[in-house]
């Protein structure tokens, strides 16, 4: 199988942890480059749902090795938790290994979050308040904890003692002292301890004797912190160009890049939405969709596919392919409405604005297409599709210029379609 990156090209939640497991039977390695718990993979495998926040989504697979890059931060209370209920459930976490150089969020972050979302009041970013930016930020700042850190007492008590002291002001209303604090984590890094390794020389090995690896992106690439709608974004880099140093190994070893798109369009939290139905359209697309975070549970604002801001992400990070998913959603509806260009202060734009405020300002131009009501839960191949379906996806490629090779519907592993002599999966 060629090494596949797997890219939402959306707001996120576009259903990329459900095609990366599906591919990843068929991998060596799934790593994963950026982000932290913010971010939420759903799998379902028979009558089993699991709900992953940073494991990689291979972690089902014995052949399957899943590493955490560097270039993600993790809350490692909770990756413990993670780590201990899959356990629980029989998944074995021997092949999980996170990066020495991985950064942590600390209990301040969380604070620090929370704290910056409300001095924002109304125009509040709508993080998931898990601590990400804050943790990022410190990373920028060269005050970061890292795993590593972990691991060393004298250095984790210099780096906590600095930081709280460094963000006392902020910190006032907060009671948090540096020696419990480095007793917790300490004891935290010894139970971290047996997945820590150095995963760029792992994954070099691994692409070097010619294993197959699928490169797992969080979030979206309209959520990127320099390429998305800023400052209604998360605060790392989700797109390909991250994942070389996000995961120490050169860009070179990635082949493919699969852009995940969901067969309408959400966004979680605060930030503009072109095609956003805020009336019982969107009501039903949520309630068919079962449009609710996994890792917040916050409902997802929902829309119509949205063409131009796919074009944008499809063409800034080189999407080769496209996966299509949750496809029987949109069943029902007819005629079913494609965003096709925006219309701005009397004029028509067919190209993505690059200032967020712009965006705010645009309405959607729709292309109609007809819908369809057959059932698609029981189709098995491509041609079996409602041949209105089929052409939804024609009209998608014909606007993108890019293959669909792959079709998904419902959360269950059988429920997807690759097409025949598709890239993907080869």
């Amino acid at each position: 199988m060629k090494n596949t990156l797997i890219l939402g090209t959306q707001w996120g939640d576009e259903g990329k942890g459900k095609v990366t497991h599906y591919l990843a039977r068929q991998a060596d390695v799934v790593a994963r480059y950026s982000g932290g718990n913010n971010a939420g993979h759903t799998v379902v495998i028979g009558t089993e749902t699991y709900k992953l926040h940073q494991i990689p989504s291979g972690i089902f697979f014995e052949r399957c090795d899943c590493m955490m890059g560097n270039g993600m931060v993790v809350d490692v209370r909770v990756l413990l938790e993670e780590i201990e209920g899959l356990q629980a459930r029989g998944i074995s976490m021997e092949r999980l290994k996170i990066s020495y150089l991985a950064h942590v969020i600390m209990p301040y972050h969380l604070v620090l979050d929370g704290v910056s979302e409300a001095r924002r009041g109304e125009q509040s970013l709508g993080t998931t308040r898990r601590g990400i930016g804050p943790a990022y930020s410190d990373k920028v700042a060269r005050n970061g904890i890292r795993v590593m850190d972990l691991l060393d007492a004298d250095s984790l008590r210099e780096l906590i003692t600095f930081n709280l002291r460094d963000k006392a002001h902020a910190l006032a209303d907060v009671a948090l002292q540096p020696d419990p604090m480095v007793r917790d984590y300490l004891a935290l890094g010894e139970r971290l301890r047996p997945y820590i390794d150095d995963t760029s020389y792992l994954l070099h090995q691994r692409w070097k004797a010619g294993k197959s690896i699928l490169f797992e992106g969080a979030q979206g690439a309209l959520l990127d912190v320099d390429l998305g709608t800023y400052p209604f974004v998360t605060s790392s880099n989700s797109g390909p160009g991250y994942a070389g140093a996000g995961l120490g190994i050169s860009p070179k070893a990635v082949d493919c890049v699969l852009g995940v798109v969901k067969a309408y369009t959400t966004r979680v939290g605060t930030g503009p939405f072109p095609t956003e139905l805020e009336d019982a359209t969107g009501e039903r697309l949520r309630k068919q969709g079962g449009e609710f975070g996994t890792t917040t549970g916050r409902p997802r604002r929902c829309g119509w596919l949205d063409l131009v801001a796919l074009e944008a992400a499809c063409r800034v990070h080189g999407v080769d392919a496209l996966a299509i998913t949750k496809l029987d959603v949109l069943g029902g509806f007819d005629p079913l409405r494609v965003c096709t260009a925006y219309r701005h202060a009397g004029k028509t734009l067919e190209r993505f604005p690059l200032s967020a405020k712009v965006l705010a300002e645009c309405e959607p131009v729709y292309e109609d297409v007809p819908g369809w009501s057959d059932t698609i839960s029981d189709v098995r191949r491509w041609n079996d599709l409602p041949r209105a379906a089929q052409e939804y996806l024609a009209f998608i490629e014909r606007r993108l210029g890019i293959p669909v090779e792959l079709v998904s519907w419902g959360a269950e592993e059988d429920r997807t379609l690759v097409r025949e002599g598709a890239a993907v999966g080869r």
